[in-house]
């Protein structure tokens, strides 16, 4: 997993699903790769990010060897996205408890306002290479 760009979201939640459906399609040169919290590569990785999943309600983003969430985490993502969406890696300047505050506040509602599904989102044939087991 050196080198490798991960995001992990979220398996269940209809909002992450979209926001993962997006960076797939605004990473054209593949440089993402993605896992559901709830799996296995998920398990394997967060400990060693000393990242604890039972307390966890936050997308994460491992970028070559360092870890980030919550807003930390999506600010990062957009700066590897094709586009305009690279721009928006400037709102990192704003700082981070008042970022991760408006954070919170989506990822504490987002089942409320988005949904539940009741597994995984599971990736079609195409899109297997760029998710982790």
């Amino acid at each position: 997993m050196v080198n490798q760009r991960v995001i992990l979201f979220d398996g269940v939640c209809n909002f992450c699903s979209f926001w993962v459906n997006f960076a797939i399609k605004r990473d054209r040169k593949k440089k993402l790769k993605f896992a559901p919290l709830q799996g296995e590569a998920a398990n394997n990785l967060l400990p060693q990010h000393n990242i604890n999943p039972a307390s966890l309600s936050s997308v994460v983003f491992i970028d070559k060897e360092k870890a980030y969430t919550q807003s930390s985490a999506a600010i990062r993502i957009c700066k590897h996205l094709d586009g305009g969406w690279k721009l928006l890696y400037g709102l990192i300047i704003i700082p981070k408890f008042i970022r991760d505050f408006i954070y919170n506040i989506i990822a504490r509602n987002r089942y409320k306002w988005f949904g539940k599904k009741e597994s995984c989102m599971v990736p079609t044939q195409e899109l297997r290479e760029r998710f982790l087991d």
